[in-house]
This record gives C-alpha cells, sequence and structure tokens, in this order.
C-alpha cells in the first residue's frame, strides 16, 4: 500500500464544459493534476519540524530551546528555588501559551506591572492575597498555572494542583518548609543558592556531587531543573519585551 497526497479529483459529471460559466455557489475550479504517490521507502524521509509542547524556559548547554510542559491533564507541581525575575518571565511566557495564571502572593505591587503586561481578568491573570485564590475552574480549554510568591514559609495552599491546573512555588531561599516542598515537586528548578544550601539540595534530591557543589557558581539567569531521572541546566534568555518589562536577568531581586 502507497500512501499519496490527492490534491484534487479529476473533473467530474458536474464539472462546465469548455465555455460555459460555472454554476454559482460552488466557487472557483481549480487546477487538475494527476495523483502523487511516495514510495514506501520513501516515507521515513517525511517529517515536521514539530517540537514538544509547552513553555520555553530557555536554552539548555547546546543552545537547543529547553521546553517546560505546564498545561498537564494531571496535577504538576513545581518547586523554584531562585529568584522573582525567573517566575515573573515564566508567568509572562505561560500566559503567552494561552494558560491563565494566578498569582498568590503577600507582595503584590511586585507584579502589579507584569499583570498590566498580561491583561487582568479571568482571561489573564490575577493576583491574590496569601491564603485567598478562589476555586479556578481548570480545563482543557482554559488551562491553569498557579504561582505562590509567599515567603520563605509558605503556608499550605487552600488551591493544589489538579488535572489542568498546575503549582509553581517560589521560595528565594532554602526553609524548614522546603524538604518537604522538594519531595512533594515533580519537578525542581534550582538557582544560584550558599554552599550550605547547596548540600541540603544534593541530600534531598540525590543529586551528584558535581552537580550539586555547582549550584552556588550558577550565573544569574542560570537555572538547573531536576525531575526523578532527569537533570538540565537552562539559561533563561529575556526577549527584547521582557527586558523593557523586567529589566535583565537576577538572581536577587
Amino acid at each position: 500500500m502507497q500512501p499519496s497526497y490527492v490534491p484534487s479529483s479529476p473533473a467530474g459529471p458536474h464539472d462546465p464544459a469548455p465555455g460555459e460559466r460555472p454554476r454559482t455557489g460552488f466557487g472557483l475550479l481549480g487546477p487538475r493534476h494527476p495523483r502523487h504517490a511516495l514510495p514506501v521507502d520513501q516515507f521515513d524521509a517525511l517529517s515536521l519540524p514539530i517540537g514538544d509542547d509547552g513553555v520555553v524556559v530557555g536554552v539548555d548547554a547546546e543552545g537547543h530551546p529547553a521546553v517546560l510542559g505546564v498545561n498537564r491533564p494531571t496535577p504538576f507541581d513545581i518547586l523554584l528555588i531562585g529568584g522573582l525575575w525567573t517566575a515573573q518571565v515564566l508567568a509572562l511566557r505561560s500566559a503567552a501559551t494561552g494558560a491563565r495564571v494566578a498569582v498568590e502572593t503577600g507582595r503584590p505591587a511586585h507584579w502589579a506591572q507584569v499583570v498590566q503586561a498580561v491583561g487582568g481578568g479571568q482571561s489573564g491573570m490575577t493576583v491574590h492575597d496569601v491564603g485567598r485564590v478562589p476555586p479556578l475552574g481548570a480545563s482543557a480549554g482554559g488551562p491553569v498555572l498557579v504561582i505562590r510568591d509567599c515567603g520563605m514559609r509558605p503556608p499550605r495552599g487552600r488551591v493544589v494542583s489538579a488535572p489542568w491546573q498546575s503549582v509553581l512555588t517560589l521560595l528565594p531561599y532554602l526553609s524548614p518548609v522546603a524538604p518537604r516542598l522538594m519531595r512533594q515537586a515533580r519537578l525542581i528548578g534550582v538557582q544560584r543558592v550558599s554552599p550550605d544550601e547547596a548540600g541540603e539540595i544534593g541530600r534531598v534530591t540525590g543529586l551528584p556531587r558535581p552537580e550539586y557543589e555547582s549550584l552556588p557558581t550558577l550565573a544569574d539567569g542560570v537555572t538547573l531543573w531536576c525531575t526523578e531521572r532527569d537533570r538540565q541546566y537552562v539559561m533563561t534568555q529575556p526577549t527584547d519585551a521582557e527586558i523593557g518589562l523586567l529589566g535583565v536577568a537576577r538572581r536577587m531581586d
């Protein structure tokens, strides 16, 4: 059996004779071409440049786009031990993919310009006081990203991860609640931390020694993203619009 592409059918009984005007309402007649058949042994040559679905969080060590799948049909918890700048870039890019972003924070003034850029309301980004995030009604057609920017000791959230509703918790540094959050997260992002913090992160997550020892030396904008099986260093490169809104990449706020 040979796969084929058929752009149009041969002339049929309803086609007008030469010199006859086509009937209105049926559109113009397209060109007529023979069938185009592709031998089976050439089928593997057909390809489309389609990558992973998600948010481009930066580039990896080889310069390839690094994609974070935020919108998922299963609950997904993310922990980012890093700076507000990176969390806000992720918020902007998630909103650009069509996700609604809800920010739970005790410093709403730090998010005001981001909300203005995205647009507020149920179709854009909303900001809520700590512990005051309402039910968000996430669905496949309206996925949600909840960003918890609640300081060093974020309380247990009223709104948790659910199908099509991912939760990203931002920790500026390690705190007594960090081990619990690291154990429950499906994805952990770590930016520059102190050597003592790096050792604790390595102990809890099982990072190899060379990798957790590299954490105190990471440059601004670099994040080590970790799952149970995979690890990847990613450099977040802001666009001109993001620089105009948030400034250049930085670890400290």
